[in-house]
């Protein structure tokens, strides 16, 4: 829904299907090869004579794509993240110490729920039921829904599973980049940068605020009515604030 409303806007959206699944590019601790495997997306897609393009993401999307803006580039005219908020002071040294204990990560970090997911159904309408019936689900626009039944499952042997590995999900949880305020010193963007996001996102509080992504983005920041996932909640007015700040950037 989101892709549709920007090409009905005008622009031109490509994206990566799955990060973490293709054996090239495997996640590790602060994703380096996820990194590569957008910047070389973005490679196939542009040539020597064409503009380098916007980047915008959301959650992973977005801090790959700060992460690939600020090691290429060459690759992006600028970025907007969408609930991608950057773990900063003291609080990426804590993320970093805790990714030494693998038993503490897997206990406070996403993937103690994500490794227990459920993931096989035996019908498509059993898929769609059971997604109406969870709380997070429940605010998301109905055609977006339709749409994550439909392209976010496979149906093989007769029984309908997720398209994302929930053991890749649980993994990229676990090595979440705790380094991005010491690259970007080392490395500061040469393009402008965006931050939309959630009033009631979680992930907001969890990294304590958006101050360190405040200042990244040079006070380029947007709040909408929302979770993290307020891209599935309101699609359309998503489109329109990344309309927005890609005016304002350009």
């Amino acid at each position: 829904m989101v892709f549709d409303s920007l090409r009905g806007r005008g622009f031109e959206v490509h994206a990566i299907e799955k990060y973490g699944h293709d054996p090239q590019y495997p996640v590790t601790d602060n994703w380096p090869h996820l990194v590569e495997q957008l910047a070389d997306f973005v490679r196939t897609r542009i040539s020597a004579d064409d503009a380098p393009p916007w980047l915008v993401g959301h959650s992973l999307g977005g801090i790959l794509s700060l992460l690939c803006a600020a090691q290429y580039p060459e690759l992006a005219r600028g970025v907007v993240l969408l609930d991608s908020p950057v773990f900063g002071g003291w609080r990426a040294y804590a993320l970093g110490q805790a990714k030494r204990m693998p038993r503490l990560m897997q206990r406070f970090s996403p993937s103690r729920a994500s490794r227990q997911r459920r993931n096989e159904w035996g019908s498509r309408q059993a898929v769609l039921e059971h997604f109406r019936g969870k709380q997070t689900f429940a605010a998301w626009d109905p055609r977006v829904l339709h749409d994550y039944v439909n392209h976010g499952m496979v149906n093989a042997d007769g029984a309908w599973r997720l398209a994302f590995d929930r053991e890749v999900e649980s993994r990229i949880y676990e090595t979440f980049p705790h380094h991005i305020e010491s690259l970007l010193k080392r490395q500061p963007l040469s393009c402008p940068l965006a931050f939309i996001g959630g009033l009631q996102s979680a992930e907001v509080r969890r990294v304590g605020g958006i101050e360190s992504t405040r200042r990244i983005a040079n006070g380029r920041v947007m709040m909408m009515d929302g979770t993290h996932l307020f891209p599935m909640e309101k699609p359309q007015a998503t489109a329109a604030a990344v309309e927005a700040c890609l005016r304002a950037l350009n």
